[in-house]
């Protein structure tokens, strides 16, 4: 049995974030998983069944969705900047500290897609975490928009950018886009069939919009958290790689885990990278359960 409350998270600029906290039956402090979503998603994109079966493996969980998303505060809504994502996620980790049902010592990450990238970057900077899961992490903002945007549009891309920065400038609203739309005279962030599925699944009425920013896609193309992974250690790494990935490209994460040092491990799962939220979610969700029974279980293993 497993008790899921709505919580807030204080965090910087009288922003609240919004939460998921899932305590397990029992009493005793335990250990703790803190999780979120990726590009300009909600808590409600497919994750809360992760949360759902680490809860039943024992874990006190923490979801939150990020400023300007969902049950989260934030004026500039739809706007993703990384970096105040990151520094949002430590006020997290920091508020499970204090929780009186969580071991502070025993604290793990899970984090996907954008979020997966994140993942990385805190496991390099944070180390009170115990354990990492990066699933299907963007690893390079840069080499992914290499193998998704077709050369002839970057001209307008760019220029779009641009327009955006001077009319800021000017003091008018920022500039935005869709989030997804299979019309090419929308702009828009991504195009693909799965992506569109996976963004337009139903979310509760009022806490989603299919908009974003326009600086959040040049944020997201200069956002390089692959140059990290090598720093994570001596922090305990999983990345969990779709085989068939074009969002966030299965080569690019292949090639970052090779770069990562131990101890770290690997998992495979077919298809591509929407799967581990879907079709491929038991085997994606085993290897991340795994990982945090291996490294919060083991009372043994000297944190890093």
């Amino acid at each position: 049995m497993t008790l899921k409350r709505n919580v807030q998270i204080p965090a910087e600029g009288g922003v609240e974030l919004g939460a998921w906290l899932f305590v397990p039956e029992g009493a005793g402090a335990r250990p703790a998983i803190t999780m979120a979503h990726g590009f300009a998603g909600t808590k409600e994109h497919g994750i809360e069944r992760f949360a759902n079966a680490f809860a039943e493996a024992g874990f006190v969980v923490l979801v939150h969705d990020h400023r300007n998303f969902g049950t989260s505060g934030g004026e500039l809504r739809g706007d993703v900047d990384p970096w105040r994502q990151i520094a949002d996620w430590r006020r997290a980790i920091s508020y499970l500290e204090g929780r009186p049902e969580v071991d502070p010592s025993r604290i793990g990450l899970w984090g996907t897609s954008y979020a997966g990238g994140h993942a990385i970057v805190l496991g390099a900077t944070d180390r009170r975490l115990r354990c990492v899961v990066a699933q299907v992490p963007t690893i390079s903002g840069y080499e992914q928009g290499l193998r998704r945007v077709s050369p002839d549009v970057i001209p307008v891309l760019e220029h779009a950018f641009d327009e955006d920065e001077r009319s800021q400038l000017r003091g008018e609203p920022l500039r935005r886009q869709a989030v997804v739309s299979g019309d090419i005279s929308v702009p828009a962030a991504y195009r693909s069939k799965e992506a569109l599925d996976f963004y337009l699944q139903p979310v509760s009425e009022g806490l989603w919009e299919n908009e974003i920013t326009l600086r959040s896609t040049r944020a997201a193309r200069m956002y390089e958290p692959g140059s990290w992974i090598s720093r994570v250690s001596p922090t305990p790494l999983l990345l969990v790689v779709a085989l068939e990935d074009r969002l966030t490209v299965t080569d690019l994460a292949l090639a970052a885990y090779e770069r990562a040092l131990e101890p770290k491990r690997l998992a495979l799962i077919p298809g591509g990278h929407f799967d581990p939220y879907l079709d491929q979610f038991s085997l994606a969700e085993a290897a991340a359960t795994r990982w945090f029974r291996e490294h919060l279980l083991n009372t043994s293993t000297s944190h890093p």
